[in-house]
């Protein structure tokens, strides 16, 4: 008899123990997130010392390409002018994106430079007087203000008014990158809606009928040993994110993302 109830305790415990196991095995909840998957680039990157952070928006996947370099931080160079046109906008230090401000006659390293420019078009030229005017007109402690607001990176604007983003002060990690580009892409920064519709409008860098993708250069122009490429593009089924730098140029930068964005079959040959 007392065998008997021994056996019958033994087997009440391990119902509850499998039960307890089978609970934590399987754990549903809402905001569950996919962990981050590494991609495997090598054959695209080759030699090319650099990382790439890419987000799905619908799933929430992040995929890494060398993770550890993704959470070093650079100097964003030109790729901050998508926060600059925010702040830019938002405190009316531009009208809109067609605000003009006229060459100054100081002939610069690129033609394309030596001429007017509105907000867009020195968006897509990447014309930097043209945002460095901005920046001394948004003044110091707007930009200071925002940037923490935003978490740009390390915030650190110590390098000049029209300066700290250029190969100075502020630094800023891939991750942190595309985390800044998936909010504004879901409108959620510390702006008004129309600002951030308009940014996105003036990124736009390559448009067809199957994709549009938005999105930011910036290379270290002192060496050309830093380059930047950051956005997002939105495809029919879905929208991801993108932050890339290498030590190389802005343009080997996008080069690769594209060339990333290919081979994962998001954007079509």
């Amino acid at each position: 008899m007392l065998q008997m109830k021994k056996l019958s305790h033994l087997s009440h415990l391990m119902v509850v123990l499998v039960t307890l196991v089978g609970l934590f095995a399987y754990s549903p909840s809402a905001d569950a997130k996919p962990g981050v998957r590494p991609l495997e680039l090598q054959h695209i990157f080759h030699d090319t010392q650099g990382t790439l952070v890419l987000k799905n928006l619908k799933t929430d996947q992040v995929y890494q390409f060398n993770p550890g370099r993704s959470q070093q931080r650079f100097t964003p160079e030109s790729s901050f002018k998508v926060a600059n046109a925010l702040i830019g906008l938002e405190v009316k230090a531009v009208a809109d994106e067609y605000d003009v401000k006229r060459w100054d006659g100081i002939v610069r390293d690129f033609p394309v430079w030596n001429r007017d420019h509105s907000l867009a078009s020195a968006m897509r030229d990447s014309a930097i007087w043209y945002y460095q005017a901005m920046a001394r007109d948004i003044g110091q402690v707007p930009m200071q203000h925002y940037l923490n607001r935003i978490n740009y990176g390390n915030r650190d604007i110590s390098g000049g008014i029209d300066t700290f983003w250029l190969d100075s002060s502020l630094k800023i990690s891939a991750i942190e990158q595309a985390d800044f580009i998936e909010r504004l892409v879901e409108e959620d920064l510390p702006f008004q809606k129309k600002t951030m519709k308009t940014v996105k409008r003036i990124m736009i860098d390559d448009e067809q009928d199957e994709y549009t993708i938005h999105g930011k250069t910036g290379s270290r122009l002192s060496d050309m040993g830093l380059g930047w490429y950051v956005g997002y593009v939105e495809t029919d089924r879905n929208t991801w994110v993108f932050a890339t730098n290498v030590a190389e140029s802005g343009a080997t930068a996008k080069q690769l993302t594209l060339e990333t964005l290919k081979t994962m079959k998001i954007l079509k040959d």
